[in-house]
């Protein structure tokens, strides 16, 4: 199976934890169509950790949770795809899940060939409860071996936060997306701490095995399971300008049933959507700055520019960048006619510079097309 731009959908955890059920499962699907988010692009809708019962059944299959899921999986899979959308689930490499529940290590071919007959389209696997005499490679490689040969394609989204250099291996699993960060969490700093990891990681990424660097937190506003401080409305826009300037998967993490005008605005905004899913996916660059104000920037399929100029830090700055710190020096002719994709605001390079105030924790992001001077 071969996964040509970022997974987008939703996803249970970041909101309800392990206090999931069918019916929020399909109302949540409901929610995905009725507001528009499946028209742009969410079409996963990933169950996480909770959905199991504690013991696997007499011939070593995992059983969901008979309360939670009384008619089981499958029908809630077919009820999704009625929909045009995909079932996700949810295991871990180790002896139990994050949350105690079973756990696929060593029952990684039996878990496979589950999922494919449940009709489930998407496995999140997670790190938690790992043998400490098995290295992670090996666990991930058994489960996307077992993945590319249960007979239904399944995109498998490696949780591994980075640990153990995930890095080095993680296109070696048959992974088409790998975490490359601890857990996020509804805090401004959590925001800056996983945006920061990202710059060494710039090489790792690539088509196919996409570097996620974990779910979203728009709109969650202090509320559900890794609530926390909550952020404002600019600092969730920045925090998705950010995820989509480097191709990061997006996942839904807010309770879609009970969105704002101003959140659906920041999640459906097709523009900066269609830079997390440019079909290049070229490798993001920093054109200049420190981890705190810095420019960034993405060569898009069709020649254009994303540029990014985020101001990560508690107070104002004047950005700038020259076009020549992206390759195109004076004897190139060339200037970057730009529009920022929040506002709609066009403007253009100046002699091949670019200046602009971004405010505290604030962003622009731009699509800049290459003209002739």
């Amino acid at each position: 199976m071969i996964v040509k731009t970022p997974p987008m959908g939703w996803n249970t955890w970041n909101t309800f934890g392990i206090n999931i059920d069918e019916k929020l499962i399909k109302e949540s699907a409901d929610a995905l169509v009725q507001t528009g988010l499946a028209d742009c692009g969410y079409n996963y809708l990933v169950m996480d950790d909770g959905w199991s019962e504690h013991k696997r059944d007499e011939n070593n299959r995992l059983v969901p949770d008979h309360v939670k899921f009384p008619n089981g999986i499958a029908p809630v899979a077919d009820y999704l795809h009625s929909k045009g959308l995909k079932l996700g689930m949810y295991s871990c490499c180790g002896y139990q899940t994050c949350a105690a529940y079973p756990a696929s290590y060593e029952f990684e071919f039996v878990d496979a060939e589950t999922f494919a007959e449940w009709g489930v389209d998407f496995l999140k696997y997670d790190y938690c409860y790992k043998p400490n005499n098995e290295p992670g490679q090996l666990l991930y490689r058994r489960m996307g071996t077992a993945l590319a040969n249960c007979g239904r394609d399944i995109v498998f989204s490696g949780c591994s936060w980075g640990a153990d250099n995930t890095h080095e291996w993680i296109k070696s699993t048959g992974a088409h997306m790998w975490r490359s960060t601890g857990d996020i969490f509804d805090t401004w700093d959590s925001i800056k701490t996983l945006t920061k990891a990202q710059n060494p990681l710039f090489p790792y990424n690539g088509h196919g095995c996409f570097n996620d660097m974990d779910m979203l937190v728009v709109g969650m506003r202090g509320k559900g399971n890794v609530g926390f401080a909550g952020c404002t409305d600019v600092e969730y826009r920045t925090h998705f300008s950010i995820w989509a300037l480097c191709g990061s998967p997006l996942m839904i993490g807010c309770d879609i049933r009970n969105m704002s005008p101003e959140i659906a605005a920041i999640l459906k905004n097709k523009e900066v959507i269609a830079i997390d899913q440019d079909p290049a996916y070229n490798q993001v660059f920093r054109v200049t700055g420190d981890e705190d104000r810095f420019v960034w920037a993405r060569l898009l399929a069709n020649g254009d520019y994303a540029i990014g100029m985020v101001n990560l830090s508690d107070t104002p700055w004047r950005a700038s960048f020259a076009l020549s710190d992206m390759g195109i020096n004076g004897t190139c002719k060339r200037k970057l006619d730009m529009k920022e994709l929040w506002s709609g605001e066009e403007t253009s390079s100046l002699e091949g510079y670019f200046m602009v105030d971004v405010a505290a924790h604030d962003c622009k992001l731009y699509r800049a097309k290459v003209v002739k001077i």
